[in-house]
């Protein structure tokens, strides 16, 4: 697929845990496969259900199914979706089904071989069909099958209605600012309120203007109007607050910040929604039935509504009023070539490195973190040694003597920092987000038991992406 000549082509396959070639397709990621079958180009995701994270969780056995010969498991969820896969699991059991269709193995072995990829290739992504079903405002219009190229937009599709997502990211560290007595910063939370609101109308805009390549894109665009807002700099933000990534501090701060971009975008929508009513589709979703996102959250024991932040009574009664002009709002992509563009870190990550080189088209570009080499020589820290044993370190300032622990605890980077928080971090703010968000998980020496412990985690807490890319 030629991109205008400017970027490689890629396209994810999402493959249900129930697939009955699903150990050939996964091996056909790895580099010992033979070239013939490998699939080199192609980005693989697993689409889980929780019929699966059960079994594995109870080291029981599953079934791998033919689609053909045992229809309709990829357009139910839920006890739909239970109800259905052990009706054939009966019929398996009776031998009403040709041995050829299907193949019982411990759901563990393919949880193992999961693992095994992951560490290879940093594929699959690895999405909770449930809980992305579940908590979705499109699920009146039937069971999504899939997410996209980023493991973070989930939207209704069909072959004559094809969804597309109209994107756009805040750059979240220009809303750190000054105490007027000029002591310590502070973020601003009501002008972030504000200007995702610009975006919504901007991205309505769009939805409306846009040049659409094939009707059934504009079908879906324009009766369900999507749109994903997301951010970058989020670790950034937290340096210039002085929060250190995993601190309770960063934590709380990341809850108000979803939470507001949450609101103000519902508020938006609905500001639209008065002049020119809802959406096409939003009669039977969610919430049409007064169920926000954090609703949906709360109804499967993920979240606790006391924890709301706003007030969100008014909002509550204007949208039961006047309903919503857009079916999503909120979705957290990687942003990483707008990231480099504007000079922030990436989505809602912690700094990769302090340190690495950036490969592109137009040449490699050193990146260093200015902000952290600006702290060092401020206290008088920046000296040729100091710099020597950074670089040799590849940017870590973790046991360079000398450096204050406050900058050692403020400029950890993802590789020194427990996964669990960024699970943790993740689930806070998935209330606030109705698509998903691309979560990636970093293990410098992996192991079977620290992947599978943050996998779990982030099923039992309710995340809809288990993982975007293993690094």
């Amino acid at each position: 697929i030629n991109q205008s000549g400017k970027r490689p082509a890629s396209i994810a396959c999402y493959y249900p845990t129930w697939y009955r070639e699903i150990f050939d397709i996964l091996d056909s990621k790895k580099e010992t496969t033979h070239e013939n079958v490998r699939a080199n180009a192609l980005l693989f995701a697993m689409w889980v259900d929780n019929v699966f994270m059960e079994r594995v969780k109870k080291d029981e056995m599953y079934t791998l199914m033919c689609p053909d010969q045992f229809p309709g498991l990829q357009e139910v969820h839920g006890q739909d979706f239970v109800d259905l896969y052990t009706r054939y699991e009966r019929e398996i059991k009776e031998g009403r089904h040709d041995g050829q269709n299907y193949r019982r193995v411990k759901a563990r072995e393919i949880w193992e071989k999961i693992y095994e990829v992951s560490v290879e290739t940093g594929n699959p992504y690895i999405l909770f069909k449930d809980h992305c079903n579940m908590k979705n405002n499109q699920s009146n219009l039937g069971t999504i099958k899939t997410s996209n190229l980023c493991a973070e937009i989930l939207e209704y599709s069909r072959p004559d209605e094809v969804a597309v997502c109209n994107l756009a990211s805040i750059c979240l560290p220009r809303y750190v600012k000054q105490n007027i007595d000029k002591n310590g910063m502070y973020f601003d939370l009501e002008e972030l309120h504000r200007v995702v609101k610009i975006i919504v109308k901007n991205l309505n805009n769009i939805i409306d203007i846009m040049d659409y390549q094939d009707v059934s894109m504009m079908k879906s665009n324009l009766g369900n109007r999507p749109m994903g807002i997301g951010v970058s700099g989020l670790a950034d933000a937290f340096v210039y607050m002085r929060y250190p990534f995993h601190s309770d501090k960063a934590k709380q701060l990341n809850r108000e910040i979803f939470e507001t971009m949450y609101h103000a975008a519902l508020e938006a929508s609905c500001d639209l929604a008065e002049i020119h009513g809802t959406y096409k589709n939003y009669e039977g979703s969610p919430i049409s039935k007064g169920k926000l996102q954090f609703d949906l959250w709360a109804d499967m024991g993920h979240f606790d509504i006391s924890r709301l932040t706003r007030d969100w009574k008014p909002l509550r009664d204007r949208i039961a009023k006047t309903g919503v002009y857009n079916s999503l709002l909120i979705a957290l992509m990687p942003t990483a070539s707008t990231s480099f563009l504007t000079g922030y870190t990436e989505c809602f990550e912690p700094r990769y490195t302090n340190l690495f080189r950036r490969d592109s088209s137009t040449g490699n570009f050193p990146i260093v973190n200015d902000q952290l080499i600006y702290d060092l020589i401020k206290i008088g820290k920046w000296n040729k040694s100091i710099e020597n044993q950074f670089i040799q370190a590849g940017g870590s300032i973790q046991n360079i003597v000398g450096i204050p622990n406050e900058l050692k605890e403020l400029y950890r980077t993802v590789w020194e920092i427990k996964q669990s928080v960024i699970v943790e971090m993740s689930a806070d703010r998935g209330p606030f987000v109705d698509q998903t968000q691309s979560m990636n998980i970093s293990h410098a020496e992996p192991t079977m038991k620290k992947w599978n412990a943050c996998m779990f985690d982030g099923w039992e807490r309710g995340l809809k992406t288990g993982l975007y890319y293993y690094r």
